[in-house]
């Protein structure tokens, strides 16, 4: 089982391991090596720029996470956003404009982000910031996408500027995929799955993790489906139990040491793809790595947050930098509280103590 993990190591190594990869094809797929060997450059920019502002004392972390809409073109069951009112089919009021988002982008890349990854809802509704994204080379996008509406359009777009990684949604088998996100997804989903890996775009794919598919989707035929399908990249989320009477959904305490020691086997085996746990591999890395310890996550309206799973914000990016909203009153008395230890129970450190946050924030939940 894990003892101790360095998620940043981890996730920087697995990139150079897929850059190894893509260059001992190289005649197949240069334009993903091309990207690829320019993102390294990037990648060690910014980690330069990650400790000159260590020596000031300041932490910057590697990733973000930015949540660009909050409208979905479908209803999956069980969907955390949707049941906390996050994600909706009504009016957009006072999302982050295209221009916005590019402020933000920009000043991701001059602190030394590394990563941003974009999620919704559906962030594939709203193109005009993921072209935005494009034009940010030195930046990686993985874009955490339902998948349904990778059109002919789209895929040219993410073929075009390879820092653009679809991470694209699925439960299992078919007939687990289909249950939770609707008739015809899987199908739908593996074909756009083969028209990227024809195309030799790089992408992902990220798996919410019940106790219900916990066996399959950890299991050895499902993770070579993936692999043949082209999946670079797998991603575990935790269930998070928001609908009442879903609770033994969630992972328990088995399912996290039998996932612990399952990445140890596929991360030792090294066989080109990157397995992540989220935010199982948080416990091994010191603690929740919200509230910028690790990343913080952008609502579509602009609020700083700890993470999705904490929807709780008393700084906006409409008004202060990233770098100060690193230092909302909010994020530093989270970091500097108990919180970020405790172990995960359901989903996160943070989720279910909305009472507790928003007395940080001297609001009331």
């Amino acid at each position: 089982m894990q003892t101790e993990f360095n998620l940043d190591q981890y996730l920087s190594e697995g990139v150079e391991t897929i850059i190894k990869d893509a260059l001992a094809a190289s005649l197949k797929n240069p334009k993903e090596t091309a990207f690829l060997l320019s993102y390294a450059l990037s990648a060690k920019k910014a980690e330069n720029a990650r400790a000159r502002f260590a020596k000031e004392g300041r932490h910057i972390p590697s990733f973000l996470i930015a949540s660009i809409t909050n409208r979905c073109n479908l209803h999956c069951a069980g969907c955390y956003a949707r049941a906390n009112h996050i994600c909706h089919d009504g009016e957009q009021d006072a999302l982050l404009t295209d221009d916005e988002w590019n402020r933000i982008f920009s000043q991701a890349e001059q602190i030394g982000v590394s990563f941003i990854l974009l999620a919704g809802g559906e962030p594939m509704l709203r193109r005009g910031v993921v072209e935005r994204a494009a034009g940010h080379r030195d930046l990686l996008f993985p874009v955490f996408t339902n998948g349904t509406l990778l059109s002919d359009g789209m895929l040219r777009l993410l073929d075009e500027h390879r820092n653009l990684v679809p991470i694209v949604s699925i439960e299992g088998n078919p007939e687990q995929t289909d249950a939770r996100r609707g008739a015809g997804t899987y199908e739908a989903l593996t074909r756009h799955m083969e028209q990227m890996r024809d195309q030799g775009i790089l992408f992902g794919a990220s798996v919410t993790l019940t106790t219900e598919n916990f066996s399959v989707v950890t299991g050895d035929t499902f993770l070579k489906d993936l692999r043949s399908l082209g999946a670079k990249v797998v991603f575990f989320v935790d269930y998070v139990p928001a609908d009442a009477g879903t609770e033994a959904l969630a992972p328990g305490e088995r399912e996290r040491e039998a996932l612990a020691a399952r990445l140890d086997h596929l991360r030792a085996k090294q066989d080109g793809t990157i397995y992540v746990s989220f935010p199982g591999d948080e416990q091994y890395s010191g603690g929740c790595l919200a509230a910028g310890r690790g990343f913080f996550h952008i609502n579509p309206t602009g609020g700083a947050e700890p993470c999705p799973f904490s929807p709780v914000s008393d700084t906006s990016l409409r008004q202060v930098s990233l770098l100060e909203a690193l230092d909302s009153p909010l994020f530093q008395r989270l970091r500097a509280s108990d919180f970020m230890k405790e172990q995960h129970t359901g989903a996160c450190a943070l989720f279910g103590k909305d009472d507790e946050l928003a007395a940080l924030c001297g609001t009331q939940a």
